[in-house]
């Protein structure tokens, strides 16, 4: 696995990001999908991975979505995070991900993302911190610069909220926040 990208290493690179993309289906979820006989499809989140999306966000990083799938569920969870930036039913990540480097006007090097498998790979390779989760695909774990020890679905999302947030130097006055007598 790389440990650097551009000769800087995820901690020096983690400090400049400036938009968190998130795959949903293995990072958000643990990638599951529920269908019943009506027709109706469940996921399930993580709460705490939601509240580090919050912390991210109340710290000034802009988190979006790009998903292959569409589910009312996604559209509903990121309405719940206050997560604005979601593009579904997509079918060229790389196109999406262009879309929105272009709307925020940064470069690779202020972006993260985090997926599971091979369709993921077009971000992964351009963004400067590639991230994925403890369960991903192997060959998607050998373009990642960090691979949390949490499975998708499953505290992934806190586990690289929290990184970015601490090597920002953000995380611990944020922590102490919830913890003031």
């Amino acid at each position: 696995m790389k440990k650097e990208r551009s000769g800087k290493t995820a901690a020096r690179l983690a400090r400049d990001i400036k938009l968190l993309i998130l795959d949903v289906d293995g990072v958000m979820t643990d990638g599951r999908i529920i269908l019943d006989g009506k027709g109706n499809e469940y996921k399930v989140f993580h709460v705490r991975d939601g509240h580090g999306i919050r912390m991210l966000m109340d710290a000034g990083v802009t988190v979006a979505i790009i998903s292959g799938r569409k589910s009312e569920g996604v559209e509903r969870r990121a309405a719940e995070l206050g997560i604005t930036e979601v593009i579904q039913k997509s079918l060229d990540k790389g196109a999406a991900y262009h879309s929105l480097i272009r709307k925020f006007g940064l470069t690779d090097m202020e972006v993260a993302y985090m997926g599971d498998d091979v369709v993921d790979g077009p971000i992964m390779t351009r963004v400067g911190l590639p991230v994925t989760v403890a369960d991903a695909h192997e060959e998607v774990k050998k373009h990642a610069l960090l691979v949390t020890k949490n499975r998708g679905g499953r505290g992934a999302v806190r586990e690289i909220a929290d990184y970015i947030l601490r090597k920002k130097g953000l995380l611990q006055e944020m922590l102490d926040e919830y913890f003031k007598a």
